[in-house]
């Protein structure tokens, strides 16, 4: 797996920053130097950590002046976000810039990423969406790091968050410690967890508490592994054994004998592909093994694997749907996820398929594709996309209408949901053929110099990549500074693209 998959101190006050003069390049100069290049990443870095981070965290969206944020709620002043492109997403752009460079600056701001969230790790071992820092609300949560009333994390104050509970969906859906919830979800604990491990070994693997908070997460992830080697979407405890392979017996999927159009509102999907869940999980695992070189991460990966090579729907519709109850029947989820197959989640199967197999050699995760990818090729819309869904056995596209009602008619859909996506069908196919075919992985891409030059000249004097848009103040409310505002998914891009430049030239 490419690191460039690893997708995020205080607040900057009186301290002026420092602003370097970005260089200017004549038409015919298209490689930029490697100190013009550091000097851009030495701005960025700057920018994020000095200005915008707040408790060494971030969010999506912030101001130039760190004042007002958000990632998918109001961040602002205490509440950082993990759900990537957040924290942990700008922290591993951090230390792709320290690998690439050596400058200090990229290591200490990771460090502080490192610090934020370890003081926002649950007592169940994973993440929420975003980390609370203020002391009456952190009361109120079952963080494992305390704080004292000054705000510095108190030495030694983990605490001991294992129970006697037993695992699954249908003890977790309970939430009966809701505020103790691990979100698989959108890749915000297994982007955590990546960091966290990429830090350790970044450190030397020595500091101690970096690597037991590592450590915890993913004992805590793989206790969370049902048996037949999916994830869930969320757990609320950190269990002391994996759910019961007597209630969750290791099936191939299948179709169910009959499923309603309605909305059931019974959430019974416990094994998850939606956005990414199981597949993200599957390739954290593959990252823990890499760097602890851990047979137990790797063993875990490949279940995972295996798991999605019985979650292949048999024929007519060789492809995944986005989530199966326990008897591997394709589920409702959301009023607007019914039991279907799915564009989006079949290809990000096929990919993770792919994955499992650079990785591990092993030729059965291989074998899935040829079909599954003819089958895709028959649900082309006209547009040359595909549908988010196609119903089971008939294969209808499936759509929403604005008010969620079920409807073949791709007319009136809400935009807020991907009822379409774009096919990579093309991609994923010339991948398979050069594994099967024994050719080596291809090569990482390479950044050219007219790339790297048009990110460091669209940079701003402040260190950031500004863009129109509107961030959140505390109430909530837009706030449209005239500047622009940072993006912190643009800062990723940017930053790892000079990065991966520097490292190739």
């Amino acid at each position: 797996m490419n690191r460039a998959f690893n997708l995020a101190i205080l607040r900057w006050g009186g301290l002026a920053m420092l602003v370097v003069a970005l260089q200017s390049f004549s038409p015919a100069q298209s490689l930029p130097s490697r100190d013009q290049v550091k000097r851009s990443l030495y701005q960025a870095t700057q920018l994020m950590s000095q200005r915008i981070a707040d408790h060494g965290g971030y969010a999506w969206v912030s101001s130039v002046d760190g004042r007002y944020s958000h990632g998918e709620g109001v961040a602002g002043a205490n509440r950082v976000w993990v759900q990537p492109p957040g924290t942990p997403a700008v922290g591993l752009a951090f230390l792709a810039a320290y690998r690439a460079t050596g400058d200090a600056i990229h290591l200490d701001a990771a460090k502080a990423v490192g610090d934020a969230l370890i003081q926002g790790q649950l007592q169940s071992g994973g993440w929420g969406y975003s980390i609370e820092f203020d002391p009456a609300l952190r009361a109120r949560l079952p963080y494992r790091v305390l704080l004292n009333r000054s705000g510095d994390s108190l030495s030694g104050a983990f605490t001991t968050a294992s129970t006697p509970y037993p695992g699954g969906w249908e003890v977790w859906r309970n939430r009966q410690f809701k505020t103790n919830m691990t979100l698989i979800d959108d890749d915000t604990t297994p982007c955590a967890i990546r960091f966290l491990c990429d830090l350790d070994q970044t450190l030397g693997f020595k500091d101690a508490t970096v690597h037991e908070a590592a450590e915890y997460a993913l004992r805590s992830t793989s206790m969370a592994q049902y048996p037949g080697g999916a994830w869930g979407h969320n757990y609320d405890r950190f269990s002391a054994e994996p759910p019961s392979i007597d209630h969750y017996p290791v099936l191939a999927a299948s179709y169910p004998e009959s499923w309603s159009r309605t909305w059931a509102k019974t959430y019974e999907g416990c094994y998850m592909l939606n956005d990414r869940i199981t597949q993200n999980m599957v390739e954290t695992m593959l990252f823990a093994a890499r760097v602890y070189d851990d047979q137990q991460y790797r063993s875990s990966a490949m279940t995972g694997g295996d798991f999605l090579l019985r979650a292949q729907m048999p024929e007519p519709q060789p492809a995944w749907a986005q989530q199966y109850d326990r008897h591997m029947h394709p589920v409702w989820d959301r009023q607007f996820e019914p039991p279907a197959i799915s564009g989006r989640e079949s290809q990000d199967a096929l990919r993770t398929l792919l994955v499992l197999y650079r990785e591990t050699g092993e030729k059965r995760y291989l074998k899935p594709l040829p079909r599954a990818i003819e089958y895709l090729r028959t649900c082309l819309r006209s547009d040359g996309r595909l549908a988010r869904y196609y119903e089971l056995k008939t294969n209808r596209p499936i759509y929403f209408s604005k008010d969620y009602q079920f409807t073949y008619d791709d007319r009136s859909m809400p935009d807020h949901y991907g009822f379409v996506v774009d096919s990579h069908l093309d991609e994923i196919e010339r991948d398979y053929q050069a594994l099967a075919s024994g050719k080596p992985s291809a090569a990482q891409n390479k950044v050219s110099g007219e790339q790297a030059v048009a990110v460091i000249q669209s940079q701003s004097s402040s260190g950031g990549w500004l863009e129109q848009g509107f961030v959140r103040d505390e109430q909530g409310k837009k706030v449209t500074p005239k500047e622009g505002v940072v993006s912190s998914a643009t800062m990723i891009a940017n930053i790892e693209l000079l990065s991966q430049y520097l490292e190739q030239n």
